[in-house]
């Protein structure tokens, strides 16, 4: 799935760093790698910011009921972080 909004919290911890992100159909977590994996992506807590926008593409939780979602690929502020490469798919 692929999800726009604007970020509203950004946590750099672990098990996995997540972003709260503001989407029209309300807040959804969008979950990253672990913190290797985000730090080799280059995704550090100074590369997204409360009020940016963001486009997170990744897979939804299999409960519809939840707003979350894990990222394999996001972009924000110009800037393209492939969390994980080896998922992300050509159209």
């Amino acid at each position: 799935m692929e999800l726009t909004g604007t970020v509203t919290r950004v946590q750099i911890a672990p098990p996995h760093p997540w972003l709260d992100v503001e989407a029209p159909d309300g807040t959804w977590r969008v979950e990253l790698g672990n913190p290797s994996q985000t730090q080799r992506a280059g995704f550090t807590a100074e590369s997204a910011s409360e009020g940016d926008t963001i486009t997170a593409i990744g897979n939804r939780s299999k409960d519809e009921s939840e707003k979350r979602m894990k990222a394999v690929q996001i972009e924000v502020g110009g800037e393209t972080y492939d969390i994980y490469p080896e998922r992300i798919q050509s159209p």
